[in-house]
C-alpha cells in the first residue's frame, strides 16, 4: 500500500471509476500528507479501500528510514491482479 505523486487528470478520472472509499479501519486514518519533503501545506486526501493493484515507477534511492527519496509515479493500472497475488515489498 502506498501513495504516488499527484495524478494527471486523465489518470485520476479513470482510476476514480474503480476506487472505493475506505470504510473505517484504514491504516492511514488520522495521518496527514503534504506535497513533498519539508512542505507545510497539507493535502486534502480521500482514503480508499486498498484493492487496486498498480505498477509504479521508482528509483532505488532511499533515505535512512527506508522511504523513497524521490517521488513514486503511477506507471499503469495492474487490472486483473488482486492484492493477494502481489508479493510483499522486500519479501
Amino acid at each position: 500500500m502506498g501513495r504516488t505523486t499527484t495524478l494527471a487528470r486523465a489518470a485520476a478520472a479513470s482510476l476514480a471509476e474503480v476506487l472505493v472509499p475506505a470504510v473505517g479501519g484504514h491504516p492511514w486514518e488520522g495521518r496527514t500528507f503534504t506535497v513533498g519533503w519539508g512542505a507545510r501545506d497539507v493535502l486534502d486526501v480521500a482514503l480508499v479501500h486498498p484493492q487496486l493493484v498498480v505498477e509504479v515507477a521508482v528509483d532505488v534511492a532511499r533515505d535512512g528510514a527506508g522511504r523513497w527519496r524521490h517521488p513514486v509515479r503511477l506507471h499503469r493500472p495492474g487490472f486483473g491482479l488482486s492484492p493477494d497475488a502481489v508479493p510483499l515489498f522486500g519479501a
